[in-house]
């Protein structure tokens, strides 16, 4: 499991002036501790678990020699420099269920080749306990054709037991659509008219 190394944040320090010395902030809550733990990272640290974690990840937190089990609760971006500015993290505890978001990753998008693939849900809710955490779901988009769309309940995390979903089942996660004119519609069947 993937591992990060954190150090408590003085608060007397203002976030900007923390990035400026090439820190992100974050903090450290769950059940099992009394409020939340101010943090900071460096930042080479934290774009590194940027690249091998997603939100709804799990991965051990190392704070003062102690680490801690926990969730990417929020991952906060500022999309105009590309930088990571604050990261949460939630304790987990065995066999109690986390609310947490599962992120959808399509595959073979270059094999839909009538119609265009229309993503329309980004990440899924839901609870679970850590054990049966994920933190994305593969949809395999290579058999999809023009007027089809894919609902959270015909994924794979909606048939798995150990996952609870908060999102609801007929939300649809991916439509291939007609393309007419200048402009995307949706296809219609005979029956639709």
């Amino acid at each position: 499991m993937t591992t990060l190394k954190v150090q408590k944040r003085e608060m007397d320090k203002k976030a900007k002036r923390l990035r400026r010395e090439g820190f992100v902030t974050g903090n450290l809550f769950g059940k099992d501790i009394e409020g939340s733990i101010p943090l900071k990272i460096e930042r080479k640290e934290a774009e590194r678990i940027q690249k091998e974690c997603l939100k709804g990840s799990q991965l051990l937190v190392e704070l003062d020699g102690k680490k801690y089990d926990v969730l990417l609760k929020e991952l906060d971006i500022d999309t105009m420099k590309n930088q990571i500015l604050e990261m949460d993290f939630q304790t987990l505890m065995k066999g109690e269920k986390v609310h947490t978001v599962a992120e959808i990753v399509l595959h073979h998008k270059e094999k839909v080749v009538e119609g265009i693939l229309e993503q329309q849900l980004e990440e899924i809710s839901y609870k679970a306990v850590p054990e049966a955490l994920i933190d994305k779901v593969d949809v395999d988009c290579s058999k999809l054709r023009l007027g089809d769309t894919l609902t959270v309940a015909d994924l794979e995390i909606a048939k798995n037991k150990d996952i609870e979903i908060i999102t609801h089942m007929d939300t649809p996660v991916v439509s291939v659509i007609a393309l007419k004119g200048n402009g995307l519609v949706e296809d219609t069947t005979e029956e639709d008219k």
